[in-house]
């Protein structure tokens, strides 16, 4: 009887397990002036009191925990559960990357992290619009209307009389709208696009705003004023003229020509002259 026995060896001790760090939202958005919980979940193969510690990328690297205790702008305003924080009442200058670092000096694999990016809704302001109060009739005009504080940023619409202005359906009509520069263009005014103009800000967080409504007058060109002015201008180019040939034929205005002469490097150039010819 024959037996075929296999031996088989093991090491020593258990499988090496490194410490490992994972989040469950990389990615955070909440409104302004709201908590942010940026988690962070970690395991460890031995070290039962591991070291946690939570980072700031921006410019430079900054400590928001360390050493058991909150740094900086987050001291007072923040709280930690496990390795997961939770901001409290956040602003803009909270968006950011957030990194979570977990030091296990008695593991095989010491030392594991884990990113978090926060970003910080913010609803629009009441926008800043530009009306201008009046146009002449076939110039072209621009509206204008803007919200800097918006995160994400704003989209506008445009509203005359309190009624919505339309996107225009096609290549050549009078007007364009640009949602995204919050810009209302006109080609080329007429009297019918006098009226209360206003612009709504909206960007899906918190509620819409809406500037005051300004007023543009558009005016009809003053034809008789042009004309007026045309005459007036050539009367005088009449007189003018009229004068300068009386004054030649009386023999009371004569003209030098102008001359320009090198003398040691320098030039000298004579003036027109006015006298009676009786003196030359």
């Amino acid at each position: 009887l024959h037996m075929n026995v296999l031996f088989c060896v093991l090491p020593p001790g258990s499988p090496s397990v490194p410490v490992t760090v994972s989040t469950n939202r990389p990615k955070v958005e909440v409104e302004e002036f709201s908590d942010a919980e940026l988690s962070c979940l970690f395991h460890t193969e031995r070290d039962p009191n591991p070291r946690i510690e939570w980072k700031k990328k921006a410019k430079e690297v900054s400590f928001v925990y360390f050493d058991g205790r909150f740094r900086g702008p987050f001291e007072g305003r923040a709280t930690i559960d496990g390795a997961t924080v939770t901001l409290h009442r956040v602003t803009q200058e909270d968006a950011g990357e957030y990194r979570c670092e977990i030091s296990a000096s008695l593991d095989t694999v010491s030392l594991g992290e884990t990113n978090v990016t926060l970003n910080v809704l913010v609803p629009p302001q009441t926008p800043m619009c530009e009306v201008p109060a009046s146009a002449v009739t076939g110039s072209a005009v621009q509206l204008r209307c803007r919200d800097q504080q918006s995160v994400p940023p704003a989209t506008y619409s445009w509203f005359k009389d309190n009624k919505p202005i339309s996107k225009p359906r096609h290549a050549n009509a009078t007007y364009l709208i640009n949602s995204h520069t919050g810009i209302l263009e006109f080609k080329a005014v007429t009297k019918e696009d006098s009226g209360r103009y206003s612009c709504l800000a909206s960007n899906g967080v918190g509620s819409p705003k809406m500037c005051e409504a300004k007023h543009m007058t558009i005016e009809d060109v003053n034809i008789t004023v042009i004309l007026g002015a045309v005459v007036v201008v050539f009367l005088l180019l009449v007189v003018c003229g009229c004068g300068g040939m009386l004054l030649h034929r009386n023999g009371l205005l004569t003209r030098r020509s102008f001359w320009i002469s090198q003398c040691h490097g320098a030039a000298h150039i004579s003036s027109q002259t006015l006298h009676r010819a009786d003196d030359t």
